[in-house]
């Protein structure tokens, strides 16, 4: 069975380039500015879109990231809505891969079963849950491959060749490779120590191995892309959507263009990583 994530990276292989992921947390700062500005991404460059799932207590995730599940959370947004939200984007694309990011609390209290159907109607097609270990697979990971969803794994430097056949047992869509020990946002990823990373996990899988955490600018994002098969950017766009909103954390006229632009911009430092490749 073949997703959307499967058919979009053999369309870039064929290409000779890597994807740019991009990251946004569901409904912020507002359910309808948020479906504007997913919207906006495919057409601003974004090959893979991941929708952040707002949690209460998201422990993976740096400050800019934890604002913004707050300013959703505040807002009213809930599991039901965010599948409504990728509902909402599927009326107008029925090709860009959409990953859903988050923690499995949320899921667990939906009923495991009851979003999987869900999530696959909406028009989901992965899962990133990065509070499941390998151990508790028969949790969600199995049953979402089941439904025909990617389950999609973090590697990060802390996770060695012993542990790595583990963590890639059951993964499929793509790796997501952790560049740096900590949280989102805190540090640069540095490309020679993320080349031998990705090196690495290859030897352990066939699967496209995608980076993020620490890349900020166009000229990060086309040094990691020219070591891996995608470069996830979230916390940056993340950043420019929160400097675009008013004195009360509001949407203003230029909300969705400031996440659009910047959007544009690391799609072009992703795409110049191919020319410098070949």
């Amino acid at each position: 069975m073949t997703t959307r994530i499967d058919t979009r990276f053999a369309e870039l292989k064929k290409q000779g380039r890597s994807a740019f992921v991009t990251f946004l947390m569901a409904g912020d700062p507002d359910a309808a500015t948020s479906l504007e500005i997913i919207k906006a991404l495919p057409k601003a460059g974004a090959d893979v879109i991941e929708i952040g799932m707002p949690f209460t207590d998201p422990m993976a995730d740096g400050p800019s990231i934890q604002a913004a599940g707050l300013r959703a959370l505040k807002a009213g947004m809930t599991l039901k809505k965010t599948l409504e939200l990728v509902r909402g984007f599927r009326k107008d694309d029925n090709t860009t891969p959409i990953v859903l990011m988050g923690y499995y609390n949320p899921i667990y209290i939906y009923g495991v079963d009851k979003f999987l159907v869900d999530a696959k109607s909406a028009g989901v097609d992965g899962l990133i849950i990065v509070d499941l270990p390998p151990e508790e697979d028969d949790e969600l990971c199995l049953p979402a491959m089941k439904a025909g969803l990617n389950f999609i794994r973090l590697a990060t430097p802390t996770t060695d060749d012993k542990r790595l056949p583990a963590v890639l047992a059951n993964t499929s869509g793509f790796v997501y490779y952790v560049s740096i020990t900590g949280i989102t946002g805190a540090a640069a990823a540095d490309s020679s120590a993320v080349s031998e990373a990705v090196a690495r996990i290859k030897r352990h899988t066939k699967l496209p191995v995608c980076v993020g955490f620490g890349i900020r600018t166009p000229e990060a994002a086309r040094a990691i892309a020219s070591h891996a098969n995608g470069a996830v950017v979230g916390t940056a766009l993340v950043d420019a959507l929160r400097n675009s909103l008013d004195a009360d954390g509001r949407a203003t006229g230029k909300t969705v263009n400031a996440v659009a632009e910047l959007t544009a911009a690391l799609a072009q430092g992703v795409k110049g990583a191919q020319q410098a490749a070949e």
